[in-house]
């Protein structure tokens, strides 16, 4: 049989162009943050991960302006040789202290972050224990690591301490998403803690989306002020930080281990100067304006308030992460498509990245949306919600 067989035999994409529900690959004519131009149409973006809405901060974009005409567009090379720029080893020590750790370590993305530090320091005769709704990055992580691999049920810790229990004292890292990317619910790191602990486990949280969210940015162990416990923490520049990489941070032994083991680091190369100097602007806005966060927190409740309010089924959100529960595919297809003709950007959720019967729309919120924006969302999404019977 040929080996592409499946190509010509792979339907799905294809028919839902046919039917009109093909929401993948969209091209963003412009963007304002808040605001983007599709097919010609102004819309409402609610499917962003721009939590602070600094992407179009005048002072993050001069800051990657300005490291281009200074260092150019690329490094060319790895960190391990040619690529490592002093900037990078300054954002690594910025983001280590901001966190309240002792080293950083900086990789070009954060995919990268999660396969490198995952495949690095699990090796044969030891494991990895993830949550089951747990990011696809940490899932690969895990494939690509000599360990084994196993999953507890979502925040289920009776379950991990099974886990952890049958492993019979063997080494083990458990990691957790400490905002968990579909429902936007906040991991409960005390208890995952007291089982670790228990144990022995050692604990790496991936805080991609609290990390510039919760804790005045500082993240979910600064959240429930346990990150003197926590062994690492990863995150991405990508979301609150407006720009692309991503960081590691934990002790200063275990990160030099990390950092002369990781192959996706070693043979990767490293983060343009102008993402890395976008980075360290945003993040000094961060600590200069914590009223961003708090704003991202305050219109995140707002709609969660509205949504319920209108019957809408919203999970456990705490962040500006709000899952629209609808179940079916098809439903939640229709949904998309009628909120995206009438101007709403969002991002459908359908099998296999949740479960059969989980379908849902992903909306999430930036601390610069206007109230008029959020209200016209609101009324929106109360008109497609009657019309499809969702509420």
């Amino acid at each position: 049989m040929d080996l592409f067989e499946k190509c010509r035999t792979f339907t799905r994409a294809d028919d839902a162009r046919r039917a009109g529900f093909y929401p993948y690959f969209i091209p963003l004519q412009d963007t304002e943050g808040t605001e983007v131009v599709v097919e010609g149409r102004r819309m409402i973006m609610i499917g962003s991960n721009n939590y602070l809405g600094l992407t179009t901060d005048p002072r993050v974009r001069e800051a990657a302006i300005k490291a281009i005409e200074r260092y150019g567009t690329s490094c060319t090379g790895s960190r391990f040789l040619n690529g490592n720029l002093a900037m990078h080893n300054e954002l690594e020590q910025e983001l280590a202290d901001f966190v309240g750790k002792e080293a950083g370590l900086v990789f070009s993305t954060g995919m990268g972050v999660n396969l490198g530090v995952i495949s690095s320091l699990v090796g044969r005769g030891e494991y990895v224990v993830t949550d089951r709704d747990d990011h696809a990055s940490i899932v690969d992580g895990c494939r690509l690591s000599f360990g084994e691999m196993k999953r507890y049920r979502h925040n289920d810790m009776a379950h991990l301490a099974q886990i952890l229990d049958g492993l019979g004292g063997k080494p083990a890292l458990v990691v957790v998403d400490g905002v968990f990317s579909m429902g936007g619910d906040i991991a409960p790191l005390p208890e995952i803690l007291e089982v670790c602990q228990r144990y022995g486990a050692r604990l790496m949280v991936d805080d991609a989306h609290s990390m510039g969210v919760l804790a005045n940015g500082r993240g979910t162990g600064a959240h429930f002020g346990l990150t003197d416990q926590v062994d690492l923490v990863m995150g991405t520049f990508s979301k609150a930080f407006a720009s692309l990489g991503g960081v590691v941070v934990g002790d200063a032994t275990v990160i030099d281990y990390i950092k002369h083991n990781a192959r996706s680091l070693i043979f990767s190369a490293s983060m343009p100067p102008s993402n890395v100097a976008a980075v360290q602007t945003a993040l000094r806005i961060i600590k200069a304006e914590p009223e961003r966060v708090q704003r991202v927190h305050e219109i995140s409740e707002y709609m969660r308030q509205g949504y319920r309010s209108m019957g809408f089924e919203i999970g456990n959100s705490q962040t500006p992460i709000i899952p629209i529960l609808i179940g079916d595919e098809n439903k939640t297809f229709a949904c998309w498509r009628a909120l995206f003709e009438a101007g709403i950007y969002v991002n459908p959720v359908v099998p296999p990245a949740v479960a059969p019967t989980a379908s849902l729309l992903r909306t999430s919120y930036m601390s610069t949306h206007t109230y008029e924006q959020l209200d016209r969302v609101l009324e929106t999404f109360a008109t497609v919600g009657k019309a499809l019977e969702i509420i």
